[in-house]
């Protein structure tokens, strides 16, 4: 039998805005909002509250919330692209999900309806930590 792997789906929103770096000057801004799907797995196979798991979203993406992310010290020195931002937040995620019991298995954030950039940690694929 194979092994089951347990995961909560949610997906959160966050208002914010940025203007790319590029070789010859900055972009125009604009605004986004941005759509996170966080996949969370459970560590030890009991059930987690939705709401705690809410709170650790809500903790991390409301720093970013009405912010233009150019002026932000974690984009200091990165553009502000929807990868950067990705892998900042897939960060920001770990610790507080680990406070829960619980681990961040794939992130995906969208810029747009129709483009999206994923994180997998390789807990999804069995790895161990």
């Amino acid at each position: 039998m194979s092994k089951l792997y347990r995961t909560y789906r949610i997906r959160s929103y966050v208002n914010a805005s940025h203007a790319m770096r590029w070789e010859n000057g900055t972009g125009e801004k604009h605004n986004h909002t941005w759509e996170l799907i966080c996949e969370i797995g459970i560590n030890d196979e009991k059930m987690i509250i939705f709401n705690d798991i809410d709170k650790v979203i809500d903790g991390v993406t409301s720093y970013f919330s009405g912010k233009f992310l150019n002026d932000l010290p974690e984009f200091e020195d990165k553009n502000p692209s929807l990868e950067n931002l990705t892998e900042i937040l897939f960060k920001l995620f770990e610790a507080p999900l680990h406070e829960i019991n619980a681990s961040l298995i794939k992130l995906e954030v969208g810029e747009s309806p129709t483009r999206f950039y994923a994180i997998t940690s390789s807990l999804f694929f069995g790895e161990k930590q």
